[in-house]
């Protein structure tokens, strides 16, 4: 028998079938992308920076069998900066030429036919490759934002060791792409390590070509630092920022270099060690082509059922700093689903008898679910400004904290063009419906409202500083305080919220969201916002209580100056009684109610570095004898220096703020 040619033949056979089976799969794995809206062009064809554009990606799509894997290239004349172009891209550094080349041409389309058609800074990711462009120069400059942690779905056991093993297997990879700074060099490191005795961890880290040393080793260290503070119990997750990434897995995500062949044993065991080698080989084929075929079905069927989702969540444009667990948010919101059927008819059909409030996101319904239980269903407008991304945001979110004042989700829907919320049933509705309306105002008295000003404190304290994630709200209201049937309160719409690691205090967006009235002026005008922004709202809401009228419009009115103007001015004047709702002056205690007016004051102040932590509201609120700080002057002047694309007044829970 001629066993070396049969296993040259088998060897042949199986690279043919395995070649067929995988190279019409492997099309580029989109991950995310980022959109600047600060600098945008008309795309058309009359546009220099569409032409240049176009030249650059046509360059960058030339220059993809790039030996590193990288290129980086400018398209314009420096005389005309504003349509200059600078790209360039990077690609995996395990891949071959041909797979790089076809992530680059998926890239170069994608980016402005998809995601990006008209603005002129833009990055996107891929499992593959990352591409960038601007309108400035970004070349061996490290740059951590826009920034995103993506996370596995699965859990992972013995979640400690697990991280612990992963950031030090990821941080021993550090240096040797830091200073893997010659010619050519890929800047690029994987190493796989045993877990337990049937799992192994795979991990990468990767720079930028072009970056130092320095920086090279800055970004993964605080890439790896992020993923360390963000960690849930996943098995697998990475970073992507712009300059470098980095990941792990309990999967090879990457091609693993093989392990080289033991020397020739003993002469004697020659033909012996040859048959044993063939059967080995065949098996270990056959197991390749068998798993092949299901990874590719799996692949396909996913993509088809994640398509339409990634497409709207695209048009989203959404911000890029560390929103949650993108990855995993389709299969997360899948678990939590509701059948529409069962929805629809527990609402009877979404019928106006059902409807119990509205807002810009659309309609929210009463429904009772078969086995009796009572839910609060939200169902989003088709032309609601919350997508996809703000819906997941609060799927995946919500079902990870539980507080007595956090509304709790039961579930979600989706089908089609339908986005729905199920929620547990708050019988009393939301607090704007009992401070703005003066008949249902006068129904509870003062003890009720301290109740529910001290829930909302502790339910924002939760958030900032006692649950596993630090999150600031955002868009903090009365109507997005809901109140159960023992008039509890329940903070809820968690769209716009958004996760910090806990070494991080301020984030800068270019996306402002939130309501008019209760944003903070430096997120309003700058787009910084932090958990002293969430201080802020809830001070204009603890005034908008006690005074039984709303922040937003106020200085239309005699007073001719905003709520908190107005209420300052009473203050300074030593008549703060005034500022107290007529009612409530029958039921308060005179001393409880200035010192609630005195913490409001601090909370709304123009320096977010000046305004108490929500630890210390709490403190405050339950203690009668500590001494409290004077107040400094509040930020009432934030409405003469903006003009809005869109004026959020009480249910609209979305709006653009520009300064002028």
């Amino acid at each position: 028998m001629e066993f070396p040619s049969f296993r040259v033949s088998m060897h042949l056979v199986l690279l043919s079938i395995l070649a067929s089976l995988s190279l019409p799969s492997e099309a580029a794995e989109y991950r995310f992308h980022f959109c600047s809206n600060q600098t945008t062009f008309s795309p058309n064809s009359n546009s220099t920076y569409q032409s240049n554009l176009n030249n650059l990606l046509s360059s960058l799509n030339a220059n993809s069998t790039s030996k590193t894997g990288f290129y980086n290239t400018t398209v314009g004349q420096t005389q005309t900066p504003e349509n200059t172009v600078y790209g360039l891209f990077l690609c995996r550094g395990d891949l071959a030429t041909s797979e790089c080349q076809d992530c680059v041409s998926t890239s170069t389309k994608e980016i402005v036919q998809l995601y990006c058609p008209e603005e002129k800074e833009a990055v996107i990711w891929y499992d593959e490759c990352m591409l960038r462009y601007s309108n400035r120069s970004f070349f061996s400059i490290m740059e951590d934002e826009p920034s995103k942690i993506l996370w596995n779905l699965l859990d992972i056991t013995e979640p400690n060791r697990f991280i612990e093993l992963a950031v030090k297997t990821l941080s021993d990879l550090v240096p040797l792409a830091a200073a893997n700074a010659s010619s050519g060099a890929k800047r690029f490191g994987t190493k796989e390590t045993k877990f337990t005795d049937s799992q192994t961890l795979y991990n990468l880290v990767q720079c930028l070509p072009d970056l130092s040393s320095f920086d090279c080793n800055r970004c993964l260290r605080e890439a790896i630092a992020n993923l360390s503070t963000a960690f849930g119990g996943k098995r697998g997750g990475r970073v992507l920022n712009p300059s470098c990434n980095v990941r792990y897995e309990v999967f090879a995500f990457y091609h693993v270099q093989a392990v080289p062949a033991p020397g020739p044993g003993p002469k004697g065991k020659a033909k012996i060690s040859t048959v044993i080698a063939i059967v080995i080989g065949v098996t270990i084929a056959a197991s390749v082509v068998l798993v092949t075929l299901l990874y590719c079905f799996r692949r396909r069927k996913t993509r088809r059922k994640k398509s339409d989702a990634i497409n709207e969540l695209n048009s989203e444009k959404s911000d890029s700093i560390l929103n949650y667990h993108a990855t995993s948010e389709i299969t997360t919101v899948e678990s939590l689903q509701f059948d529409f059927g069962t929805i629809e008819a527990a609402t009877n059909k979404f019928s106006d008898d059902n409807k119990i409030g509205e807002g810009g996101f659309g309609k929210v319904y009463k429904g009772v679910l078969h086995e009796g239980k009572e839910v609060a269903v939200k169902r989003f407008s088709m032309k609601s400004l919350q997508g996809l991304e703000e819906f997941k945001n609060e799927v995946v979110l919500i079902a990870k904290l539980q507080h007595k004042n956090l509304v709790r989700l039961l579930g979600c829907g989706i089908e089609g063009e339908e986005k729905l919320l199920v929620y547990e049933f708050m019988p009393n509705k939301s607090l704007d419906n009992f401070i703005f309306d003066s008949k249902r105002h006068s129904q509870l008295d003062w003890k009720t409202y301290y109740n529910i000003i001290c829930g909302i404190a502790r339910g924002l304290l939760y958030l900032h500083e006692d649950s596993r994630l630090k999150i600031i709200h955002r868009d903090l209201k009365p109507s997005n305080v809901l109140l159960d049937h023992d008039m509890v309160a329940k903070i809820s719409d968690f769209g716009m919220a958004r996760i910090f690691s806990e070494d991080q205090n301020i984030v800068n967006t270019k996306r402002v969201v939130g309501t008019y009235g209760y944003m903070a002026p430096e997120y309003a005008m700058e787009g910084a916002f932090s958990v002293k922004s969430d201080v802020f709202s809830f001070g204009v809401i603890l005034l908008e209580i006690i005074s039984g009228k709303r922040s937003s419009g106020f200085y239309l009115t005699e007073h001719s100056q905003t709520l908190l103007a107005y209420a300052w001015r009473l203050w300074c004047e030593d008549k703060v009684l005034e500022f107290v709702d007529n009612f409530m002056m029958e039921s308060c205690s005179t001393s409880e109610i200035v010192k609630c007016i005195h913490i409001g004051l601090l909370c709304v102040e123009e320096s977010p570095q000046d305004r108490p932590t929500m630890s210390t509201v709490v403190v405050m609120l339950g203690s009668e004898s500590i001494a409290l700080p004077e107040p400094k002057h509040p930020a009432f002047s934030v409405a003469k220096f903006m003009s809005m694309d869109e004026i959020s007044v009480n249910d609209l829970s979305f709006s653009t703020i520009v300064p002028q």
